[in-house]
């Protein structure tokens, strides 16, 4: 199980993150970037942040679904923005999937992601206490 860690003689967090967190004995999962792609591989939520930020959100949870994570089990999230004023102001957004104690968060401004109509894009880093975590059937070996 992780635990997340606000030292005292450090700033406190403004918003939903935690300064460090601490793995345990879980499984690691590492996810790619999330973009706001639905199911059918159509962008969702053209033009409007906070609905691009729920859609990324979403596909990660349901990422992590599948191998009986939830997005509590995240301990780490790395946030690429077009626009970093539209991006902060969708805090609401991201606090209906994340309670306390929250992930470390590092969020960068960037000029472009790979097609100009995407605003964010999230990876997240895992850990899934292995009394829930399933190995999905089509996960292939990467190293023999």
């Amino acid at each position: 199980m992780a635990k997340s860690f606000d030292p005292p003689n450090v700033w406190s967090p403004f918003g939903p993150f935690s300064q460090a967190v601490i793995a345990g004995d879980g499984q690691t999962v590492h996810l790619k970037g999330q973009v706001s792609l639905g199911p059918d591989q159509k962008i969702v939520g053209e033009g409007d942040m906070a609905a691009q930020v729920t859609q990324v959100l979403e596909n990660i949870s349901n990422i992590l679904g599948a191998m009986g994570g939830r997005m509590s089990d995240i301990v780490s999230l790395q946030q690429f923005t077009t626009d970093i004023q539209a991006f902060m102001s969708c805090g609401e957004v991201r606090a209906r999937f994340f309670d306390a104690p929250y992930p470390v968060t590092t969020t960068l401004e960037v000029s472009a992601l790979y097609d100009p109509r995407l605003l964010v894009e999230i990876t997240a880093i895992a850990e899934i206490p292995l009394k829930r975590f399933k190995m999905p059937e089509t996960a292939q070996e990467k190293h023999q």
